[in-house]
């Protein structure tokens, strides 16, 4: 696994979500603009106090997160 120095986890912090470098901005929050349809400059520029590569951070983390679960999904 890649570094992920931005990402930080304390319990006393956003109930112990993941959140980038300490910040009261969740990962959780940048996947679901992420999803949402937002570009990465449209997260930036909701919350400048991010770096684009707290954003891509935040992606790798999620795929790191998903990466050693596995759910069966029913065919359609």
């Amino acid at each position: 696994m890649e570094q992920l120095d931005r990402i930080t986890v304390n319990p006393n912090v956003c109930l112990g979500q993941p959140t980038i470098r300490g910040m009261r901005i969740t990962v959780s929050v940048i996947l679901k603009m992420l999803a949402g349809g937002k570009t990465v400059q449209q997260v930036l520029e909701a919350y400048p106090e991010l770096e684009a590569e707290d954003v891509y951070q935040a992606l790798k983390y999620a795929a790191w997160v998903v990466s050693g679960q596995t759910h069966l999904v029913p065919a359609t």
